[in-house]
């Protein structure tokens, strides 16, 4: 538009153009920015389709708004906000606000997968324009509320263009301090009203010259207060001025002005189809947008503009939505702002309706609304007659009058500062800080002290603020809380929304439905108690199930069991658990995004895991393990076995030995003791396995990466497996053939090859003995004896029968090991027992007590067991050897047991003698069929 247009702002133009030549010595580009900025405001003014600029929860433009809708009455209201979230809208009658509405998807195509799970929020509080607009469209029969912004979809699709730059993400360098300024997540929020310099030099220029600290004060003090009282008509000119300047100082980054710009295209272009469509006069209608956005220079902009933007389809990924809870935190931490502005807006817009007595709108059965009165729901109902209808008609200069009015000094109202000022002593003295009540003098002095430094008389809650800090604030913080919290708190405190029951998604109310037998507000915020007699109360039990499940799907704390547990074939009778539900709301309503019941969720969570390309044999058995404990599901268990089958088939490594060992025990003594037979998939992972890990037993022993835990427990699963492998068809001799083919190089390596040889019986102990005795005598190895001493504490695993070895190893370190080498090896043996042998370790102390005494003074003629000589007199005859008969010496000297138990089993018979008895293979000669048919087969050509 060019700045010659003969219209509304003539004289403001003429005034801007003298004072362009008069600072700037002449016309430039100082000229065209103010004259653009005019023409910027004329042209928005003059449009058919009334614009309503607005700023993201500002007090004055929701106040300014709830008073335009009741004089203009439109029959129409365009939103700017993501025209997907319009089904959501009717739902915010059954939440306390602050809200936010959210889109989330975790099955995306189109999108980078990384990028998964995708969320996009919009806050909304009551103390907003956007509240007021939907409030009045919902509740106003005739009046149709049309979201024209974006779709959710499109936010990511331009964002992968890698322009995530339009205000719609948190300050990388603020991030949420606490669990209240998390509540939305890592979603990308979109706010109505982006209204914030992008030129830092324009920013910092207004705070210091403004004397404030950061935007949010400056935007109080200088815009929402004048504003505060203003006209409909000073109001929109002033915030579209504000717009138009802060758009044509900002830089020129390119990605960013054209998401600015593409925006308002697509704005402007669903506009245009819904009067096309619907055929409604513009006149009728209200289009609510950030001021940003109203001082648009597009071809597009307006009714009349070109139709040439074409938008673009939006991708496969399939969308949610839900209203989630928002606090003023939450708010503050996602889009920037100062901490404790959001409360004192919502402080500001109460007083703003208490001083304008303007009527807000809100939505009927809305929490926390007040109940409307018959007579002005009535007038509600019936639109009156358009005011001002017509923006090009109606609207005047009143710009000028507001630049050349002086700013107002707001009088001092000293009840009110001297109520703050005793407020925050009392708050301070509850949290721990030794104020008094010459503090609370000094807190009112300073305030109005401040606030004179600053130019303005009357005190602003940021003035008192500071003022409270400088005065309490003293070398400590006593408790959690610092001043500065504590004024947030008393100036209005972080309001925290909640979603109501109605508007949850079918999974958290189902989730609610079959939690009510414990008769506890689960809604509210905070830790509940709840406590489950099971035995008396058979119908708790199903409670149990869905608390397990929400512990297992939900953030710690959500659901956290004080007494009672959940473990493989056990059950409580009694439980106690601590809920927070309300507190972690959103996380339960996302929970709802993924199916329609926890247990559907669960299985999906479970087979993703399974099927996870990085996916383990441990971690597949630990969703086996989950689906047993939380679904009892046997279908599920066996397909995911099956699956842990396939991955412990494919994997090269022992790494994951230790957990799978750990894992399978635990199932196996389950089943063994639920189940009538073993299900098909764990004998054939029994089976599956002992031959893999027999194949990778000779590698694991030399690699330099698999440590001794992981070569331990790979014999451990062999030696443990073994009688159910070997029934199931698997041969002995392969495993035989494994340690055969070992040979390790580090000592504790070679200390369990030496313990596994044990176990097959091709080491004796006491060769082991004297392999030990040979290596203490050496003073060359004696530096490297406690690495052998770790392998034989790792062999526990695998070999529990050495034990008593093992107690007699360490026994013999402690006693011929120099105090060099055994002192730095204490250590490493105390880690060791108790990061990797907890389990082993009360195995050494049972050996340890049943060997030692347990007296001091039986000490002085105790004898270790293994230097004992003698043999007992039963234990010899029984392993001497005749020939080539053995004979059953401990029987025959102590016949009472088996003369007893034939006896009972009706069995009459004669003792006979090692040296009357009969030589050779008695039983083959008393049942000759089975070898005669052996020779019988072997003589066949």
């Amino acid at each position: 538009m060019s700045s010659t247009h003969e219209g509304t702002f003539d004289a403001l133009r003429g005034q801007l153009q003298e004072a362009a030549a008069k600072f700037a010595d002449g016309p430039g580009a100082l000229e065209g920015i103010l004259l653009g900025i005019v023409d910027d405001v004329d042209r928005a003014v003059r449009e058919p389709l009334e614009i309503f600029p607005v700023c993201h929860h500002s007090p004055a433009s929701a106040t300014a708004m709830a008073r335009r809708l009741r004089e203009k009455q439109p029959k129409v209201v365009y939103l700017e906000l993501c025209e997907d979230m319009a089904p959501l809208l009717t739902e915010l009658r059954n939440c306390r606000l602050p809200v936010a509405v959210q889109a989330f998807a975790t099955e995306i195509d189109g999108f980078p997968a990384e990028w998964a799970p995708l969320s996009v929020v919009a806050p909304i509080t009551e103390a907003s324009a956007e509240y007021q607009a939907i409030a009045y469209a919902l509740d106003t029969p005739g009046v149709e509320l049309v979201l024209v912004d974006r779709s959710s979809d499109h936010v990511f699709q331009w964002d992968a263009r890698g322009t995530r730059h339009d205000g719609e993400c948190a300050d990388p360098d603020a991030p949420p301090a606490d669990e209240e300024a998390a509540l939305h997540g890592d979603a990308v929020g979109v706010e109505i009203g982006d209204l914030r310099p992008r030129f830092a030099e324009l920013e910092e220029h207004l705070l210091r010259h403004g004397r404030v600290r950061h935007w949010s004060e400056w935007w109080h003090q200088y815009v929402e207060l004048p504003l505060g009282d203003s006209d409909h008509d000073t109001y929109r000119q002033v915030m579209l001025l504000i717009g138009s300047l802060f758009r044509r100082l900002a830089p020129g980054d390119p990605g960013r002005v054209r998401v600015d710009e593409d925006r308002e295209r697509y704005m402007w272009t669903r506009m245009r189809q819904h009067l096309a469509a619907t055929g409604t006069d513009p006149a009728d209608c209200l289009y609510v947008c950030g001021a940003f956005h109203a001082a648009s220079r597009v071809e597009e902009f307006g009714v009349q503009g070109a139709d040439t933007y074409e938008i673009s389809p939006r991708s496969a990924t399939k969308w949610l939505h839900g209203l989630i809870p928002s606090s003023h935190a939450a708010i503050e931490a996602q889009f920037g702002l100062a901490a404790g502005s959001v409360s004192i807006a919502a402080t500001v817009w109460a007083k703003n309706l208490k001083r304008t007595r303007v009527e807000p709108y809100r939505l009927a059965g809305q929490a926390g609304a007040k109940r409307p009165k018959a007579r002005k729901t009535a007038a509600a109902a019936a639109p009156a007659p358009a005011v001002a209808s017509s923006p090009a008609v109606a609207s005047s200069d009143k710009l000028t009058g507001f630049l050349r009015l002086p700013p107002v000094l707001d009088r001092l109202d000293e009840a009110e500062l001297l109520g703050w000022s005793v407020e925050i002593v009392q708050a301070a003295r509850r949290n721990g800080y030794l104020a008094s009540t010459a503090d609370a003098i000094a807190v009112f002095e300073t305030s109005i002290l401040l606030a004179r430094m600053r130019d303005r008389a009357r005190p602003t809650p940021y003035d008192f603020q500071d003022a409270a800090v400088t005065c309490i604030e003293k070398d400590s913080v006593p408790g959690r809380r610092d001043v500065r919290r504590l004024v947030e708190i008393m100036m209005g405190g972080d309001r925290i929304g909640q979603v109501g029951y109605d508007a949850l998604p079918p999974l958290a109310r189902d989730v609610h439905d079959r939690l009510a037998p414990l008769n506890l507000k689960l809604q509210q915020r905070g830790v509940q108690r709840a406590l489950l007699d099971i035995a008396g109360r058979p119908e708790l039990e199903q409670c149990s199930d869905v608390l397990w499940m929400l512990r297992y799907l939900m953030p710690h704390g959500t659901a956290r069991p004080i007494m009672g547990e959940r473990s493989l074939g056990e059950r409580s009778i009694q439980e106690s658990w601590d809920l927070a539900l309300g507190t972690h709301q959103r996380a339960l309503i996302e929970l709802g995004y993924e199916g329609v019941s926890i247990e559907q969720v669960l299985e999906q969570r479970l087979r993703r895991a399974a099927y996870a390309p990085q996916a383990t044999a441990a971690t597949v058995l630990e969703t086996v393990e989950d689906a047993t404990l939380y679904l009892r599901s046997r279908r599920l268990a066996d397909e995911l076995g099956a699956r842990a089958l396939e991955v412990l088939s494919a994997e090269r490594g022992v790494d994951g030995a230790p957990e799978v060992l750990r894992r399978v025990r635990r199932l196996l003594a389950y089943y063994r003791t639920s189940e009538p037979v073993l299900p098909p998939w764990i004998e054939s992972f029994a089976k599956t396995g002992y031959a893999h890990y027999c194949t990778l037993l000779p590698t694991a022993f030399t690699d330099d990466d698999a440590t001794v835990r992981h070569v331990a427990a790979t014999l451990g699963f062999l030696f443990g497996m073994e009688s159910l492998a070997l029934s199931l068809g698997c041969d002995r001799t392969q495993l035989e053939l494994a340690v055969a083919q070992s040979h390790p190089r580090d000592p504790s390596k070679t200390a369990l090859l030496w313990a596994a040889q044990v176990q097959l019986g091709n080491l004796s102990r006491a060769d082991l003995r004297a392999r030990c005795d040979e290596l203490l005598g050496n003073p060359m190895v004696v530096p490297a004896y406690p690495r052998y001493l770790s392998g034989f504490l790792h062999a526990l695993e695998p070999v529990p029968g050495l034990t008593d070895f093992v107690v007699e190893a360490v026994s013999n370190a402690f006693a011929r090991l120099p105090d060099q080498v055994l002192l730095p090896w204490l250590p490493t043996l105390i880690s060791t027992l108790r990061a990797d042998g907890a389990e082993l370790a009360p195995l050494l102390i049972r050996e340890a007590g049943r060997i030692f005494p347990g007296r001091l003074a039986a000490l002085d003629e105790w004898v270790a067991p293994w230097r004992a000589q003698p043999e007992p007199e039963a234990v010899s005859a029984w392993r001497q050897a005749d020939g080539d008969r053995q004979g059953c010496a401990l029987l025959a000297a102590h016949p009472a047991t088996c003369d007893a138990v034939a006896s009972l089993l009706g069995c009459d018979g004669i003792w006979q003698t090692p040296e009357s008895g009969p030589r050779g293979a008695v039983l083959v000669g008393l049942h000759p069929a089975t070898a005669e048919a052996l020779e019988v087969l072997l003589a066949r050509p």
